[in-house]
């Protein structure tokens, strides 16, 4: 039998297993704890030093880019040797044009405006009292995360920035490209007068470790999950310090029957096959019963090695040889994460919006349309952290939307909702500056 939140096999052993257990939980509790320290050094940092980290470490990343790539590639030929799959294979990769991708992200970042100590509303009450709500660092982030060593940098990089101490468990799929990423921030944060305990790892500690960290209540202030669908409700599941979950993306695209089919063609190719194991890749078309552009737009997906799963009225406009089969209640819930979309036939917004109020995850929704009202009306009728008009979901993106990156994009309604940027990795502190006023 298997421990469905560790992974592991259970002790036999009752004692030895409690003595591991409480062993571990010391382990990442002085992790914690030497986190928050180095979140007061961090939190009270100014913009230059902290940009200064961010711009060296860009840098960094350029110079040892065969190193990181070498760790990457180890990490590779281990995936493919235990069958991982190719969606996932894919976002552990690292390339040169990604690594010079993170580099400029890092760079952008130290270009925006720091966050902390901006002031969200400031007054005078009517007693005189000088009264601002003003943005500070959470303190520690923790974020659990699968495959995705951009994340490592992402993340890293918007702890910094925000006046953060970050806690990372990036699984054991990226376990060499991970070590070698944060040994990178570890040495340029002692470089530049941080400690070097603002950006920390529990990897070495596996999935137990990720467990004990989910239950460091009081010595984490959130914890982030980002992956699928298992990760994710594990960590709402038993987390016991505050989470903001990051959703699956089971996103919709509305083919209004007045779309223009060369626009039509343009936003579903490039929402579906760009790149199909990301977050905002769309996996169910709805498809309006009197679009014309309708059978273009079903060959070109098709064409592109696109596995259509279709309802039996779509079946019908499908080209021949169209890769297809028909589907089932579990595609309009699914995300593929591969060339595979889900597409149904529907007859009119409001059937479109009742279909997406059903399955989606909350996560992005798009009408491609050339009628303002139908545009309207979706907009208004869609419940999600993201709506688009005439547009690729693959724009909802921290970097695409202007924020330097994203810790990943929340669906739940909460402070932080879509993509989550700086501004989302702080809160709020009350300033009352008074004269001697006493209330009575």
């Amino acid at each position: 039998m298997t421990d469905l939140v560790t992974g592991d096999a259970p002790d036999t052993d009752a004692a030895a297993a409690a003595a591991r257990a409480s062993d571990l939980t010391a382990a990442i509790h002085d992790i914690t704890d030497r986190s928050r320290s180095a979140a007061r050094v961090i939190g009270r940092a100014n913009r230059s030093r902290k940009d200064r980290v961010l711009q060296a470490v860009a840098v960094a990343l350029v110079q040892r880019q065969a190193a990181i790539l070498e760790a990457n590639a180890r990490d590779i030929a281990a995936g493919r040797a235990n069958n991982t799959s190719a969606y996932i294979l894919d976002r552990l990769t690292l390339t040169p044009e990604r690594m010079q991708g993170l580099a400029t992200a890092l760079e952008e970042l130290a270009a925006l405006p720091d966050p902390v100590g901006s002031a969200v509303r400031a007054q005078t009450l009517p007693n005189g009292i000088r009264m601002r709500q003003i943005r500070v660092p959470l303190g520690v982030v923790a974020a659990i995360y699968e495959a995705r060593p951009n994340v490592t940098i992402d993340i890293a990089g918007l702890a910094v920035k925000s006046g953060n101490a970050v806690i990372l468990r990036g699984g054991n799929a990226a376990n060499h490209t991970n070590a070698a990423l944060i040994g990178i921030l570890r040495d340029t944060l002692i470089e530049h007068g941080f400690p070097a305990d603002v950006v920390q790892t529990i990897d070495p500690f596996g999935r137990r470790g990720a467990t004990a960290l989910m239950k460091a209540r009081g010595r984490v202030d959130v914890l982030i999950p980002r992956g699928g669908r298992d990760l994710i409700q594990t960590v709402v599941s038993h987390a016991t310090v505050p989470v903001i979950e990051t959703g699956e993306g089971n996103v919709h695209i509305f083919l209004d029957e007045s779309a223009d089919e060369d626009m039509a063609v343009d936003i579903l190719l490039n929402a579906k096959t760009q790149r199909p194991s990301v977050c905002n890749t769309v996996e169910t078309l709805l498809i309006h019963s009197g679009a014309k552009a309708a059978p273009e737009v079903l060959r070109a997906l098709s064409e592109a090695g696109v596995h259509l799963h279709v309802d039996k009225r779509t079946a019908q406009l499908l080209p021949k040889g169209a890769s297809m089969q028909l589907a089932t209640d579990d595609d309009w819930g699914e995300e593929y994460m591969a060339l595979d979309l889900a597409v149904a036939t529907v007859d009119s917004v409001d059937e479109a919006l009742a279909h997406i109020r059903r399955w989606s995850t909350g996560h992005s929704e798009a009408i491609i349309t050339n009628n303002l009202r139908n545009a309207e009306a979706f907009v208004a009728g869609v419940d999600s952290a993201a709506v688009l008009v005439n547009a690729s979901t693959r724009f909802v993106d921290g970097g695409e939307l202007g924020l330097g990156a994203e810790v990943g994009i929340s669906t739940q309604k909460m402070h932080a909702r879509g993509p989550m940027g700086l501004t989302e990795l702080t809160t709020t502190k009350w300033i009352l500056n008074g004269d001697g006023q006493i209330r009575r």
